[in-house]
């Protein structure tokens, strides 16, 4: 079997609250109002993609947002998003290797966050067989070409694939494909679905 685990919120826990609340501290600009103008929006995909440079991405982002910050302080922020590992993933992922499955992971990164999270998380990598990252590939999650892309590339049919991801659409669109995919709501998910 094919495993397809995506990185955030399913194997490291990440939280944009805590980017808004240091760019808030940097910018003096109340939290609650970043929380409004922040989105995940066009300028968001593009990077994700590879589309456009760090440096272009967060001078834009923070015109959005009203905020004038340091590339420096707006990187502080950025990396922020990360807070632990969930050892019970990786764990479980070094298991199905053992077992002589494929274990992949297959994420919408960014080269901001790809210099940070390989140094600090380098076991997500230990424990892989392979990265598909969106910002290599200039493609990402859920545009159907992606899961497309790592199928072909892993020589695997889509109902010999698993692919476990924490948002809906991303979920649903891998289903589409007929692979069978799981919604990583909480904690508990991945372990769960192997305890079975």
């Amino acid at each position: 079997m094919l495993y397809i685990f995506d990185l955030g919120n399913v194997i490291v826990d990440i939280d944009f609250k805590r980017v808004l609340g240091v760019w808030s501290n940097l910018s003096g600009t109340p939290l609650a109002t970043l929380s409004e103008r922040f989105s995940m929006g066009e300028v968001f995909q593009q990077h994700e993609r590879g589309e456009i440079s760090d440096e272009d991405f967060a001078a834009k982002l923070c015109e959005e947002m009203g905020i004038a910050l340091s590339f420096e302080q707006f990187a502080t922020g950025w990396q922020a998003v990360f807070v632990a590992l969930r050892p019970e993933v990786i764990e479980i992922m070094h298991r199905l290797c053992n077992e002589g499955h494929r274990v992949v992971v297959l994420s919408n990164t960014n080269r901001l966050h790809c210099n940070y999270w390989p140094q600090h998380y380098p076991q997500v990598a230990e424990a892989a067989d392979h990265m598909y990252l969106s910002q290599d590939l200039g493609m990402r999650k859920p545009d159907a070409n992606i899961y497309q892309h790592v199928l072909k590339a892993e020589n695997t049919p889509a109902d010999q694939a698993v692919f476990f991801d924490d948002v809906a659409a991303n979920v649903e669109a891998a289903a589409a494909l007929g692979i069978k995919a799981v919604h990583v709501i909480d904690r508990q998910v991945v372990p769960a679905y192997f305890a079975q």
